[in-house]
């Protein structure tokens, strides 16, 4: 990572300031959107709302089915952010600024991050449409050495060498499996291990078969690096994919995914999305604070 690539903590700051004199909201769960998932936001009462562009330091999203806005509000009188569309390094973003908006969140007091992604099954049992709680993942940017947390340690967000171990909330997870089966939903809902590749494009069959081999369920090209970030600040993460497509794994087979696919998935579980997020933060224990 480059030195021009560095973020200093005043910067955080200064964001998370100019947002604190924007809106009265004080939040304590910030919810990171996927493609065609950011209906999350639309779910918030009360909203001060944000768009990308206006905030001082945050990126901006080019990719179709992300609104590009910062929305705060409540769901079941709890207070929330939401961002409705994330950063991808594959828009040229350095993993500084992808992850940017989760360390201001440390900073405006957010606790728990819940972060919902849509990805390709390598799973032979999973079915498109399936929602699946994540319960580890692989970063394979990061193995290769592209890390948010390259260059100097900032000691005020958290330690040089934080533990992975564990980082998807166990508590979490078992709510979510238990809303699940009081929505009645359970039959499509599963629970596996979550891989990030660099993207943009989709998998080559070969690299589908390898990541199938190394015990990968589904795969995408976000989320590991703003999880990583949220756990070194100390924050719980909640982390959904919801399976918008099957991954090719065998040279036999004439199928192929495209963009607009993924984003109809998304449509067509958005309802059943929102009301397992929304129901997961009404079981949590949060202390609700305004300014």
């Amino acid at each position: 990572m480059h030195s021009k690539d560095q973020i200093c903590h005043e910067d955080y700051q200064r964001t998370a300031d100019w947002l604190l004199s924007q809106t009265q909201h004080r939040p304590k769960v910030a919810i990171i959107c996927g493609s065609g998932l950011g209906m999350l936001a639309d779910a918030l009462k009360c909203q001060d709302s944000y768009k990308y562009s206006d905030i001082p330091g945050f990126p901006q999203s080019t990719v179709k089915g992300h609104a590009g806005r910062l929305v705060f509000g409540e769901l079941k009188g709890k207070t929330c952010v939401c961002m409705q569309g994330r950063f991808h390094m594959y828009e040229g973003h350095s993993l500084c600024k992808v992850t940017f908006p989760v360390r201001v969140f440390k900073l405006l007091g957010v606790e728990t991050l819940i972060v919902t992604n849509a990805a390709g099954s390598l799973a032979d049992s999973y079915s498109c449409g399936d929602i699946m709680i994540i319960r580890d993942h692989i970063n394979f940017p990061g193995l290769a050495g592209l890390n948010p947390l390259n260059g100097p340690n900032d000691d005020k967000f958290g330690p040089r060498f934080p533990p992975m171990s564990g980082v998807y909330d166990k508590s979490l997870r078992k709510m979510a499996f238990d809303i699940c089966k009081s929505m009645g939903v359970s039959q499509y809902v599963q629970e596996g291990v979550y891989c990030m590749v660099g993207g943009p494009n989709f998998e080559s069959i070969a690299e589908a078969r390898l990541l199938h081999k190394l015990g990968v369920d589904a795969v995408g090209m976000s989320t590991a690096p703003e999880v990583l970030v949220a756990s070194h600040c100390g924050m719980r993460v909640f982390g959904l994919s919801l399976i918008t497509n099957k991954v090719v794994k065998s040279y036999e087979d004439n199928e192929s995914v495209n963009h607009e696919a993924v984003l109809e998935v998304s449509k067509m579980r958005s309802e059943t999305l929102q009301a397992l997020v929304t129901e997961l933060i009404n079981r949590m224990d949060i202390n609700n604070n305004t300014a």
